[in-house]
């Protein structure tokens, strides 16, 4: 059974930091691109991250470029979202997904997601 299994999120005080997991199983990730995406109450689901699996190219949503950081461990199937400088507009479910082709960071391009972890940001 193919899953992804999202954690890490929590709440954390503005400027704080918070690493998330996107851990699959039923399948090998190093075969996928995979993008993390997030979605806050009342809006649409934005993609904030990608990382290829054939070079290890990521990209990034402006708004937080600089700030997080994506990367995969292949021998653990896992790719994480490093995020660091948080600001409250970052709370929101962060959701892991598998690119089937397109754009990275329209959510339609994407097949298998996880359940969700939230990440809230505030003092």
């Amino acid at each position: 059974q193919v899953q992804l299994v999202e954690s890490g999120g929590g709440l954390v005080q503005p400027g704080g930091s918070l690493r998330l997991s996107c851990a699959a199983s039923g399948f090998t990730l190093d075969y996928y691109n995979i993008g993390w995406f997030r979605q806050a109450p009342g809006k649409e689901r934005e993609g904030v991250s990608c990382i290829s699996s054939s070079d290890g190219r990521t990209y990034y949503a402006d708004s937080v470029k600089g700030r997080f950081t994506i990367s995969r461990d292949n021998a653990k199937n896992t790719v994480y979202l490093q995020m660091n400088s948080l600001k409250p507009e970052d709370t929101a479910v962060y959701y892991c997904a598998t690119l089937i082709s397109g754009m990275w960071y329209d959510p339609n391009e994407y097949d298998h997601w996880g359940q969700g972890t939230q990440v809230t940001v505030s003092s």
